[in-house]
């Protein structure tokens, strides 16, 4: 399997996927957009994967390349109609890239919170192995706010009812990380626009235990992030065949 990753900050990578890439002998390519890399050609891929950053999906001006990248995202799921994953921003961008809407929030969502599964959720192989309502790591100011064409939710909560939605067949969004490591914390924590968001939600007390209060979930998340790799590289064989 071939994987292309878009990031947007290099220290927002696909985490605990990684291994799971390794061990499985898949070859991943990711290009950093925010660092002026190119998009290569999307036809010898076969998952094409969209992580976060501390950017929002209207911000083309400041970050022009936010347009091909839109572009790219409405191709491959549009016209190519391949596997995708977004994950916290890119969860965002699939929505914008196919007509949906996305919106600041009235306050931040940082740290552990509960998903719930809606009945979609509850049905999709995406989710198949985890409850009804799970706990999940979240670090996000902005939220899909208005469904793309051909969309479903599959998980939401209070704070933000679509936390996870499918558009078609073979495109998912994350707005929470599955797929965060131990060391992310630290290092999501020293870039401004995330520390601003991390006290706002949580204020400086709390904020400064975040990496104390997520550490037991961490084994919770690297197992959900495997079911997770699991059913996108069976979607990928599916996807091929047909």
């Amino acid at each position: 399997m071939r994987i292309l990753v878009f990031q947007h900050l290099a220290v927002e990578h696909p985490g605990s996927f990684r291994s799971f890439w390794a061990q499985a002998g898949h070859e991943w390519r990711a290009v950093e957009l925010d660092e002026g890399e190119p998009i290569p050609a999307l036809e010898p891929f076969d998952l094409l994967v969209v992580m976060g950053g501390p950017m929002d999906v209207w911000e083309e001006k400041p970050h022009p390349w936010l347009v091909p990248e839109k572009e790219a995202i409405r191709r491959w799921v549009g016209e190519l109609g391949r596997p995708y994953l977004g994950v916290c921003l890119g969860h965002q961008l699939l929505a914008a890239a196919l007509g949906g809407e996305v919106g600041l929030m009235a306050r931040p969502e940082v740290g552990l919170s509960t998903v719930d599964l809606t009945p979609a959720g509850q049905e999709d192989p995406l989710f198949a192995g985890f409850a009804p309502s799970f706990t999940t790591f979240q670090w996000h100011g902005a939220e899909v706010s208005g469904l793309p064409k051909d969309a479903v939710i599959l998980a939401g909560n209070a704070a933000c009812p679509a936390q996870a939605i499918r558009v078609g067949r073979r495109a998912y969004g994350l707005q929470f990380h599955t797929e965060i490591e131990p060391s992310a914390i630290g290092e999501w924590e020293e870039i401004p626009e995330y520390q601003a968001s991390l006290h706002k939600a949580l204020g400086r007390e709390a904020a400064a235990r975040l990496g104390e209060t997520v550490a037991p979930e961490f084994p919770g998340f690297e197992a959900a992030a495997r079911r997770v790799n699991d059913h996108l590289t069976r979607l990928v064989a599916s996807a091929a065949r047909a």
